[in-house]
């Protein structure tokens, strides 16, 4: 079936009266047999059909849904529009968003719309199609709606539908799913697992630890190793600190009385028993795998 665009049924109107109406203004008069007729006829509708199908095609149907005024055609064989006859209803549309995060749902349609439109959106908490179980939510010309953060209580099915002149156009439907958070991390978690059971060499490597990621605690026997040596070199500095005041004492004019000198000097050595004790201590703290550093303490 011969179909052309939108706009030309009127050359078309123009061609066929072209053709025609000499040939039924002498049919009238009775101005020739009737067999002569039949050819003139013949030769007018094939003249037609060969001007008819110089003009442009139709544009075409957009499936799968919506009345689409500007996809229509013109039938040769009727003289008439030819509609696209698709339902008004299209499919369910599925959309998952995690918790939190945005969602935009775009009422798109890919057939051209008239300038007059009105958009009205619909909302409703199950999964559904039926027009009576949706409430309406807003109304005007946004063919965008926003939902800034997603939460459980927005999930069900939203409905857009455009008019034009109080006529339905199109009823689009999308569900929205909304995953919780615990979810999403357990299906992380999940996949980590799954991935630890894959044979050896086909696990992905973990990428490097950043700069700025926080360190890795040392082992406790390097800790206990890092805290005694800190704790000897102090004692050890101690030491040589009274040893060097002893020896300045000792090279200074006596100038005190000697009880108050004897008891200077009885304080020195206590303190250097005190410290040669608390090193071999310390040095008794380190564990086997260390004995020469041991050794080397208490020479």
């Amino acid at each position: 079936m011969e179909t052309t665009g939108r706009g030309y049924d009127l050359v078309l109107k123009e061609i066929l009266r072209a053709e025609i109406m000499p040939i039924v203004e002498e049919f009238d008069q009775n101005m020739n047999d009737d067999t002569v007729y039949e050819e003139r006829l013949q030769a007018a509708a094939d003249t037609f059909i060969i001007m008819a199908s110089g003009l442009p095609r139709a544009s075409g149907c957009f499936p799968p849904c919506g009345f689409q005024a500007q996809g229509t055609v013109y039938n040769c064989m009727t003289c008439q529009y030819d509609s696209c006859e698709f339902p008004l209803d299209c499919p369910l549309q599925e959309i998952t968003v995690e918790e939190n995060n945005r969602t935009q749902i775009w009422c798109h349609v890919p057939f051209v719309l008239p300038s007059d439109i009105q958009i009205v959106w619909r909302y409703a908490e199950i999964k559904t199609l039926l027009v009576d179980q949706f409430e309406e939510v807003t109304v005007g010309m946004d063919k965008l709606f926003s939902i800034p953060s997603a939460r459980l209580e927005h999930s069900g099915t939203y409905q857009c539908e455009i008019f034009s002149q109080e006529r339905s156009l199109v009823r689009i439907y999308y569900h929205l799913t909304v995953v919780p958070n615990e979810v999403v991390g357990h299906a992380e978690l999940q996949d980590v697992f799954d991935k630890a059971l894959l044979p050896a060499g086909k696990f992905q490597i973990l990428p490097s630890i950043p700069p700025f990621s926080l360190l890795r605690l040392p082992s406790p026997e390097l800790l206990t190793v890092c805290l005694t040596s800190l704790l000897l070199l102090l004692f050890l500095t101690l030491g040589l600190l009274l040893r060097w005041s002893s020896k300045k004492m000792d090279s200074e004019p006596d100038q005190t009385p000697e009880p108050h000198w004897n008891r200077y000097a009885f304080q020195i050595i206590e303190l250097e028993e005190v410290t040669e004790n608390t090193i071999e201590m310390a040095c008794n703290s380190f564990s086997s795998p260390l004995e020469d550093v041991k050794t080397t303490c208490l020479m």
